[in-house]
């Protein structure tokens, strides 16, 4: 129920923005070619183990919403972290996990949505033995996500 809302809404917003920027004049449509996205390494300070991001686009005129596929590898995960208007995810694929702050960490795998919303203490990444590639998409804020501790051996289910 939760997953069709949040579907026919994306939907909806993807569709107006979509007509929003028909009608400007200004407005280009822009195709970035598989492929060619920026890649980078996001291992460090926020992330436990060995990640990548592909940028696919960022904030446009009309539209706030920015998008990226990140790959875990296997064992490799967030820190905790807080979104300050949400974020969707789209597994793509592999297999990983999501937790929110006290609740138990849940298995996600290809085709899995998951919204968090705005506010809400979470991690997510790959299980110990696969990998995992999700889609992001969030909302550009005026404020920062807030990265917090690194998901400890307790919270970290081992296959």
């Amino acid at each position: 129920m939760v997953k069709g809302k949040f579907l026919n809404t994306l939907f909806a917003g993807l569709l107006i923005f979509g007509l929003q920027t028909a009608n400007s004049e200004a407005a280009e449509q822009t195709v970035t070619k598989n492929g060619e996205y920026v890649s980078i390494a996001i291992n460090g300070d926020n992330f436990t183990g060995h990640a990548r991001m592909e940028s696919l686009f960022g904030p446009h005129e009309g539209s706030a919403t920015y998008a990226a596929y990140v790959t875990f590898e296997p064992g490799a995960r967030t820190n905790w972290h807080i979104h300050p208007k949400g974020q969707a995810l789209i597994v793509t694929n592999g297999t990983g996990y999501v937790q929110e702050w006290g609740k138990e960490p849940v298995l996600i795998q290809p085709g899995d949505v998951v919204w968090c919303p705005a506010g809400i203490k979470h991690w997510h990444g790959a299980t110990s033995k696969n990998a995992m590639t999700h889609l992001a998409i969030s909302e550009k804020s005026d404020k920062d996500v807030v990265w917090l501790e690194p998901v400890g051996d307790n919270d970290y289910p081992m296959e």
